[in-house]
């Protein structure tokens, strides 16, 4: 079926031209508005995948405020405007648009970035995002509601429902081993009626009595994972689970899923979700259940009786042992160190974001910790026991890095002796971190863009393609809409990798975190250096949590052990900080060590005065008159200077 898109342009020759152009590349075009209000309409009755968004309309309203509309209604959008200022730009990407192309455009570059909106939009972590807090306000409305909480309990069950499909579901509210007497289960018997059936009822279900279901719960292995298994698989596994065994045969299901909910005090509350259908369960249910798991573990509790959670009391070393083990951050996360909320925020999105295949975008400042919060990403991903290739795009000469990412073969160039094989292959089924991804030449760009888009690579000096399956994980100390704005970096590359971007504050914004830090630092590195030391004194400390840390995490592990070097005792009492305080990186990057050359200034001059005069060159008032510049030198100055016709304004 062909994808249908919406135009909403003013302007009518450009709008005619926007639609030879998508019927030409197999798309349907399901109508032309040239205002907020005849676009609703439309949006209304046809019901685009799609909207391409011009920002200034006719009457009152721009396209922002439709964007706002689509946003809601969860229809991706990319936006159309002669205007790039900085300022429209961030008004539109408050919006977040899946794509900005700027008029005048290629036909190339529309279709390109349609295809990047198509694809950011069907895995849009935005749209899971949604819909997750769609049901977690259900959940919150069905605990304030008055009724039986039996009732509730079946409200957030249909609520579900259309969301990971069942015929039938088990909540078990007790710990494996106990007589599962405290279960509720429910039976879909029509299309929204429901059949609720007690422990007892269950029983009768299955033909078993209660030491023999007691038996079964005891030769069940506790599942504390949340899993699907679909048909064969299935067949394969109730081998192992008595219960489920004669479950699938009373009702006739299929596939499984297990969601395992753990309450405060450790104990679980077993969800099963069973279906007739064969392969019914897919990871999209998985990952949706397991975002949600804090939600219904709050709501169920809430609205269960205290009295249903009937469980098996723990034993005091159990409740010692529970209680007193503090744990800074989950293994899997690589030793990031953390307890702010800003940082635990991170850890919640690349918990979210692991276990997909989506692009991530990693931003920040040097030193705060990027390529670790990569390698938990990898980690936590299906792609664990596969490759993770790091390659820094800064530190290769520009005219290796091509060869580095994707390999040449014998006799390619002078020097090349044997096949290699790139980086990309190495890392063939597991992930790609390609750091400062803003180094990359634009070059360069084009062909990573490829990649990301077809999913193969073309060996230097090689006759055919090779066909790779990589994750890839960015990241940048730039600001890389800047870069965009300015000409040096890809826009349509950037939309790619940007599908999910996870910014990292920089240190002196978490202050909360240096004591813990500085703790694990001095653990780690004085075990290393054969020097015991236990700790900072309070003015130690003190002088820390107030110092502005440029350098960020890095710095602070440097300084700790220089101090753990320089301490005559197991205290550390003094540290020596530099005398720069307090300074941001921008503060000495740009006016110490950053010094622009002529070009640079000319550049830039160039670009405010583009902007100052609405992109006019020529004639009275336009740039090359301001400049004191024939039209045609300051055409040539353009294209010296990689300055392209309304790359900012």
């Amino acid at each position: 079926m062909k994808k249908k898109i919406l135009i909403v342009e003013d302007e009518s020759l450009i709008a005619y031209d926007l639609k030879l152009i998508l019927i030409r590349a197999g798309y349907k075009v399901s109508g032309i508005a040239d205002s907020v209000a005849e676009a609703l309409e439309m949006i209304e009755e046809e019901e685009p995948d799609m909207v391409l968004l011009d920002i200034y309309l006719k009457g009152s309203l721009t396209g922002i405020d439709l964007a706002k509309k689509l946003t809601v209604k969860n229809i991706a959008f990319i936006y159309l405007s002669a205007n790039f200022q900085e300022s429209i730009l961030e008004k539109a990407k408050e919006t977040q648009p899946y794509g900005f192309l700027v008029k005048p455009f290629r036909e190339k570059e529309l279709l390109i970035t349609l295809d990047v909106a198509f694809y950011r939009h069907q895995n849009s972590i935005e749209s899971k995002l949604r819909q997750e807090q769609l049901l977690e306000d259900l959940f919150k409305n069905i605990v304030a509601e008055s009724g039986e909480w039996e009732q509730k309990l079946l409200k957030i069950v249909r609520n579900i429902q259309p969301y990971v499909p069942f015929d039938y579901i088990t909540i078990i509210l007790n710990n494996a081993g106990d007589i599962p007497n405290n279960g509720l289960s429910y039976l879909r018997t029509g299309f929204d009626e429901y059949e609720t059936i007690g422990t007892d009822d269950f029983m009768k279900m299955i033909g078993v009595n209660t030491p023999e279901l007691k038996k079964m719960a005891e030769d069940s292995p506790l599942s504390t994972k949340t899993e699907f298994y679909n048909n064969a698989d299935f067949n394969d596994i109730i081998r192992y689970y008595p219960i489920k065994r004669l479950i699938a045969k009373n009702l006739k299901v299929q596939s499984f899923l297990n969601l395992p909910l753990l309450m405060a005090k450790g104990q679980i509350i077993s969800c099963s979700f069973y279906s007739r259908k064969p392969d019914c369960y897919a990871p999209d249910h998985v990952k949706l259940l397991s975002r949600l798991q804090q939600s219904l573990v709050t709501a169920i509790t809430s609205i269960v009786p205290i009295e249903r959670f009937a469980v098996r009391a723990s034993q005091p070393e159990d409740i010692a042992a529970s209680t007193s083990k503090t744990v800074s951050a989950p293994v899997n996360f690589d030793n990031i160190i953390a307890k702010s909320h800003q940082m635990l925020t991170i850890l919640d999105h690349v918990s979210i974001v692991a276990p997909l295949d989506t692009s991530v975008l990693i931003l920040g400042e040097s030193g705060t910790g990027k390529e670790r919060i990569a390698k938990s990403i990898h980690n936590l991903s299906p792609r664990k026991h596969k490759p993770l290739v790091i390659i820094n795009c800064a530190a290769l000469p520009s005219n290796l890095i091509e060869s580095e990412l994707f390999g040449f073969e014998k006799g390619a160039f002078t020097g090349a002796q044997e096949k290699r094989i790139g980086k990309f292959e190495m890392a063939n089924e597991g992930t790609i971190f390609l750091d400062e991804i803003g180094e990359m030449p634009a070059e360069l760009q084009v062909k990573l863009l490829r990649v990301l888009q077809e999913q193969e690579i073309e060996r230097i000096g090689g006759k055919g393609v090779i066909k790779i399956n990589v994750r890839i994980i960015a990241a940048t100390n730039r600001n890389l809409e800047k870069e965009v704005e300015e000409g040096r970096f890809r826009l349509d590359l950037y939309y790619r990798l940007c599908v999910f971007p996870i910014s990292i504050p920089a240190l002196r914004e978490r202050k909360e975190d240096i004591p813990l830090l500085a703790q694990f630092f001095i653990d780690r590195l004085s075990q290393k250096i054969a020097k015991p030391i236990t700790g900072f004194s309070p003015e130690a400390l003190n002088q820390l949590i107030n110092y502005g840390w440029p350098g960020n995490v890095r710095e602070l592990e440097h300084l700790i052990e220089r101090s753990i070097l320089l301490a005559d005792g197991p205290v550390i009492k003094e540290v020596q900080l530099p005398k720069f305080n307090n300074l941001k990186p921008t503060d000495y990057t740009t006016e110490t060590t950053v010094v622009k050359t002529i070009d640079e200034n000319a550049r830039e001059h160039i670009l405010n005065v583009l902007q100052s005069c609405n992109g006019k060159i020529n004639g009275e008032n336009g740039a090359a008159e301001i400049l004191g510049l024939k039209p045609s030198t300051l055409h040539s100055k353009l294209k010296k200077l990689g300055i392209k016709r309304n790359s900012r304004y």
